[in-house]
């Protein structure tokens, strides 16, 4: 197999390569960078966009999209949040609240898929309106941000377990759950239903359960972001996670996942969170403007899409 053939089949080697370049670059910027602790904040901070990117690219892996996972990461902080007070904040309350956070997040991916498969709305448009209205919710139910969480909920985020940080743990358990769905029917059906889904409809594939499977888990994965954003700013605010969409399909992309559908795999967008995650520490420690974060990202992104079409039209 050429060079231009394992690319093709793998794409996200190549942002594996722009990973480890812009950790050497940070590295050099910032020489304790590899320090313990500063590693558990840094992934602290990118965790949030991992998981979202992760359940993004199920969705995009089906040929589909979802713009409503920043609201719903504010609808389910807010609500964890507000089911965590009124219930007296004890231990009890704090696991009633992320219960109530992940459900919100299955509901709200639910919600998505019986619009867009069961009804066949188009799923930019149906995830931008339902995006605004998770949004209208979650200032409903918590208009003004700076609702706490105890105390005991984000030292426990940011502590460790059995020797490993946390965030560590969350991130190891989003991979496994990956490389579990990897080896099931559900994701041979999903890139079918991406690929060709006139083709997977012919062949008896159940489309409709798929495509709201794929939401459903994206709903899932903002709602584990929201329960990490919510012990990293240990309070509540409706207006989190308002930049969430738009990253997590740019981490996407750049991990190598057609937009299309069909082709692609988790593993490339946790490494795209992470060179997007990267782009913001070099910026910052080479001292120049937050300006920059973003036209650098979609630089790099416009790059890995021409890139990408490049290889295949080859």
């Amino acid at each position: 197999m050429n060079s231009l053939g394992f690319m093709r089949k793998q794409p996200w080697i190549i942002t594996l390569v722009v990973l480890a370049v812009l950790i050497g670059v940070n590295t050099f910027l910032q020489p304790s960078f590899v320090q313990p602790a500063v590693l558990q904040s840094n992934l602290t901070t990118f965790l949030p966009l991992i998981l979202v990117a992760i359940g993004q690219t199920y969705v995009i892996l089906a040929g589909d999209i979802d713009l409503s996972v920043g609201s719903i990461v504010a609808l389910a902080n807010v609500v964890t949040v507000s089911v965590i007070a009124a219930l007296g904040g004890t231990a009890g309350a704090v696991v009633a609240g992320m219960g109530a956070g992940v459900a919100v997040g299955l509901i709200c991916g639910l919600v998505n898929g019986l619009f867009i498969s069961g009804l066949r709305f188009q799923p930019i448009v149906t995830t931008f309106a339902t995006g605004i209205i998770f949004a209208g919710l979650a200032i409903w139910v918590l208009p003004q941000a700076g609702l706490p969480v105890p105390e005991a909920y984000w030292q426990t985020y940011s502590g460790s377990f059995i020797g490993l940080p946390f965030v560590l743990w969350m991130l190891l358990a989003g991979i496994a759950f990956t490389l579990v769905v990897s080896r099931i029917p559900f994701h041979v059906h999903l890139l079918a239903v991406g690929g060709n889904r006139t083709g997977a409809f012919q062949t008896g594939l159940r489309l409709s359960g798929i495509r709201i499977g794929a939401y459903m888990i994206s709903g899932l994965f903002s709602a584990l972001a929201a329960l990490c954003l919510t012990g990293e700013t240990a309070s509540g605010d409706p207006l989190l996670g308002a930049s969430l969409a738009l990253s997590s399909i740019s981490a996407v992309v750049l991990g190598g996942t057609a937009l299309s559908g069909g082709f692609g795999s988790s593993t490339g967008s946790i490494a795209g969170a992470l060179v997007l995650g990267m782009i913001g520490n070099v910026i910052f420690f080479a001292g120049l403007p937050f300006e920059y974060q973003t036209l650098v990202q979609g630089l790099i992104v416009l790059t890995a899409l021409a890139g990408g079409v490049l290889v295949t039209r080859r």
